[in-house]
């Protein structure tokens, strides 16, 4: 029986849900089986020989639902290998990146158990009309550069692969 990851995702408004589905695929190409779920639907992780975790990140910080993730889980995520991902800069550029990484490492830094095998930081995407005021008057953008995720994901696996010994 192969392996499965849990890819689980914390959103406001899908995007991340979607880069969680890109990265799905090649970690399945490497052989593993892979469940995505909502980070809030997850009850525990018995039956899961890795995690990937995605999270939009809000304000200078991880979405909630990541958050407790990280908390309740950090014990059987440490035995575990783990991936991260964070969302959100409205551009890649180096200053963005940067910030949104800082804020994806004091999150992380708060579950001192928990070592990811990788994390990476992905542009994120502003739809007006799901906003409240007022960011409702923000211009519509989506910073996610797909050929990066991919390669992350492929990336992910290859390292999952690996440690899970899967032949690739």
């Amino acid at each position: 029986m192969n392996p499965t990851v849990l890819i689980t995702y914390a959103t406001k408004h899908g995007s991340t849900r979607e880069v969680a589905e890109a990265i799905a695929r090649p970690v399945e190409q490497h052989g593993l089986s892979v469940d995505i779920h909502p980070a809030r639907e997850i009850g525990d992780l018995t039956g899961f020989d890795a995690v990937i975790l995605g999270t939009a990140l809000y304000m200078g910080r991880p979405h909630a639902d990541a958050r407790r993730f990280l908390k309740r889980y950090h014990e059987p995520l440490s035995r575990v290998p783990v991936a991260v991902f964070g969302m959100g800069p409205l551009t890649t550029g180096d200053d963005d990146v940067a910030g949104a990484r800082k804020q994806l490492e004091r999150a992380l830094a708060a579950v001192s158990d928990v070592t990811p095998v990788s994390t990476a930081i992905f542009g994120g995407v502003v739809k007006p009309d799901d906003l409240h005021f007022p960011f409702r008057h923000m211009k519509a953008s989506d910073a996610r550069n797909w050929p990066d995720i991919e390669a992350w994901g492929r990336e992910v696996a290859t390292l999952l692969a690996e440690r899970l010994t899967v032949p690739v």
